[in-house]
C-alpha cells in the first residue's frame, strides 16, 4: 500500500502515479495520523483524481508561436488544468498590425489558472531553442509536452516564390520543427506520458496540393515527416502525432490571406485546442497519428460543431491538404437542397461587345437567341449593376478564360454605370482573374466561392489583391440585385 506521507510538498505532479491516489483514500479510512500540511496535499491530490477534468495539471508544455493564435489557444486550454507553459514565440514587442507578445499570453495564461514562462525564442536561431529549454526545465523541472506551432507561409507558385521566402519556410516549418524537437527529446523521453504534437497536414501526394504552392507544401510536409519518422523512431517513449483542421481557422494569417470578410467562413482557434487537448490527454501509445480535429471531436462525443463557428451557419472553407475539393463540395451542397446563386435572368439594356473574334457582339439582341454558358452568365451580371453597386466596388475585374467560349472578358464596376463584355475592359483593369470557362460559370452561379476556388488551384489572380479578394462580396450583392 502506497504511503501518504511520500506525497510532500512541492512534488512535481508530472511525477505521479495517479492510479496511487484512490488507493490512498482507502487508506485515509485507517491512517489518521497526517501532519496538516500532507492531509492538504493529499485532498489537493484527491479532486483532481475524482473531478477527472485536470489532466494536464502540474504538466509542462512548450509551444512554439504561443504569442497568438493558435498556440496561445492551445495553451490556455491547458492552464485551465493548471499546467505549466513555456511560451517560445519571437514576438516580445507589439507589432504594428498583429496582436499580443509573449507577455501579453503570459498574463492570459497565469489569469486563467497555469503558469507561465515567456521565452524570447526564434526556431530559426538553435541556441535560442537550447536557452528556453534549459530555462524550461530549470524552472518547472522537466518538459512533458511539445507543441511545434510555429509556422511560415506564403501562397505563391515556383517562380514567385523569392528564394528568401522559400528559406525563411523551410527554416522555420521544417528545421524549426526538427531541432526544436530533437532538443527537447531527451527531457521528454524522461516524463511518464510525453507527447510531440506538429500542426501540420496529414501526406497527401494529389499534385492539386503542390502546383500553386510548391515551396509552402514541402515546408508543411516536411513538418508532417517528421511525425512519420519521430513516432517510431521514439515508439514507446513518446508518442508523435500531427493535428490539422478541417476548415480553415480564423487567425491572423488567415484574415491577411482572405482579406475582410473571410472570418465568417471560418471556424474559432478553439476547435483547434480542444482537439489539441484530447490528443495530449491520451496515452503515449497513441502515436504516428495524422489527425483532422473535427473527426477527432465527433469520435469524443461531439456533435455540435456551431460552437466553434465564428458565423454559425454559414458555409465553412475547406483547408488544404484534404481532398475535399470544390466539385465535391458543391456536390454534396446541392445534394442537402444548396440553390445556385442566380435563380433568375433580369434583361436590360447593354451597349455592343467585341466577341473573342473581334466582331462586335450585342448582348441584348443576341438574348433572343441562346447564348454561350459565359455569354448569358455576363448578360445577367450586367441586368444586376446599379451605380450604387458600383460606387460601393470601384474596381475592374478582367477574366482570362480558357476552354470553350474562352478569352478575355471584363466587369466594370468602376465606370460611371458599370458595364460588362467581351474583350479588354475600358479602362486598365485592377485586378486579373485566370480560369477555366467551366469555373468561372461555377463561381458566378454560386457552385465555386472564388476563394476556394483560389485554393484549390482552379484561380490565378494577380493585380489588387486585396480588391481580388472582395469578389465573394461582389456575388453576395449581385445576386440581392437579381
Amino acid at each position: 500500500m502506497p504511503n501518504i506521507k511520500g506525497f510532500r510538498q512541492g512534488v512535481s505532479l508530472r511525477q505521479i502515479d495517479w492510479k496511487q491516489v484512490e488507493e490512498i483514500s482507502v487508506q485515509m479510512e485507517i491512517d489518521r495520523d497526517l501532519g496538516r500540511g500532507e492531509f492538504d496535499i493529499f485532498i489537493f491530490l484527491l479532486e483532481f483524481s475524482w473531478s477527472g477534468s485536470k489532466k494536464l495539471a502540474g504538466c509542462t508544455l512548450f509551444i512554439t508561436g504561443a504569442s497568438r493564435g493558435i498556440g496561445k489557444a492551445i495553451a490556455l486550454k491547458a492552464a485551465k488544468d493548471g499546467a505549466n507553459i513555456v511560451i517560445a514565440a519571437k514576438t516580445a514587442e507589439p507589432h504594428r498590425t498583429l496582436p499580443g507578445t509573449i507577455y501579453t499570453a503570459a498574463k492570459e495564461i497565469e489569469a486563467a489558472g497555469g503558469k507561465a514562462l515567456p521565452c524570447i525564442v526564434n526556431v530559426r536561431e538553435e541556441e535560442q531553442i537550447i536557452n528556453a529549454v534549459e530555462k524550461a526545465v530549470k524552472t518547472f523541472g522537466g518538459i512533458d509536452i511539445l507543441v511545434n506551432n510555429a509556422s511560415a507561409i506564403s501562397l505563391s507558385g515556383t517562380l514567385e516564390t523569392e528564394t528568401k521566402k522559400a528559406n525563411l519556410m523551410m527554416d522555420v516549418n521544417v528545421r524549426g520543427t526538427y531541432l526544436t524537437s530533437k532538443i527537447c527529446l531527451p527531457h521528454l523521453r524522461k516524463s511518464k506520458n510525453a507527447h510531440i504534437l506538429n500542426l501540420s497536414p496529414p501526406l497527401n501526394l494529389n499534385p492539386v496540393w503542390f502546383k500553386n504552392h510548391c515551396a509552402y507544401t514541402i515546408s508543411k510536409y516536411g513538418m508532417s515527416m517528421c511525425v512519420l519518422g519521430m513516432a517510431e523512431e521514439f515508439r514507446g517513449e513518446v508518442a508523435v502525432n500531427a493535428l490539422w483542421p478541417k476548415t480553415a481557422i480564423y487567425t491572423a494569417a488567415m484574415n491577411m490571406l482572405g482579406g475582410s470578410g473571410v472570418e465568417k467562413q471560418c471556424r474559432k482557434t478553439d476547435i483547434l485546442a480542444d482537439a489539441a487537448y484530447c490528443i495530449l490527454t491520451k496515452p503515449k501509445s497513441f502515436t504516428g497519428n495524422f489527425v483532422i480535429d473535427e473527426a477527432l471531436l465527433r469520435e469524443e462525443g461531439i456533435k455540435d460543431f456551431d460552437v466553434y463557428a465564428i458565423a454559425p451557419g454559414h458555409p465553412l472553407l475547406p483547408d488544404f491538404f484534404l481532398d475535399a475539393e470544390p466539385d465535391v463540395i458543391t456536390m454534396k451542397l446541392e445534394q442537402h437542397g444548396a440553390s445556385q446563386a442566380f435563380k433568375e435572368e433580369k434583361k436590360s439594356s447593354q451597349p455592343k461587345h467585341e466577341g473573342p473574334d473581334g466582331a462586335k457582339v450585342d448582348l441584348e439582341s443576341a438574348s433572343a437567341k441562346p447564348l454561350s454558358p459565359v455569354a448569358e452568365t455576363f448578360r445577367v451580371i450586367q441586368g444586376a449593376i446599379s451605380e450604387e453597386f458600383v460606387k460601393a466596388i470601384q474596381g475592374v475585374f478582367q477574366f482570362e478564360l480558357s476552354g470553350d467560349d474562352g478569352g478575355t472578358w471584363y466587369i466594370d464596376l468602376k465606370t460611371k454605370g458599370g458595364s460588362t463584355g467581351c474583350g479588354k475592359p475600358p479602362v486598365k483593369a485592377d485586378v486579373v482573374m485566370s480560369m477555366s470557362s467551366a469555373d468561372f460559370v461555377k463561381m458566378f452561379t454560386g457552385k465555386l466561392k472564388p476563394t476556394m476556388a483560389f485554393m484549390s488551384g482552379k484561380l490565378k489572380i494577380s493585380g489588387n489583391m486585396a480588391l481580388a479578394m472582395r469578389l465573394e462580396k461582389v456575388l453576395v450583392q449581385l445576386n440581392s440585385k437579381l
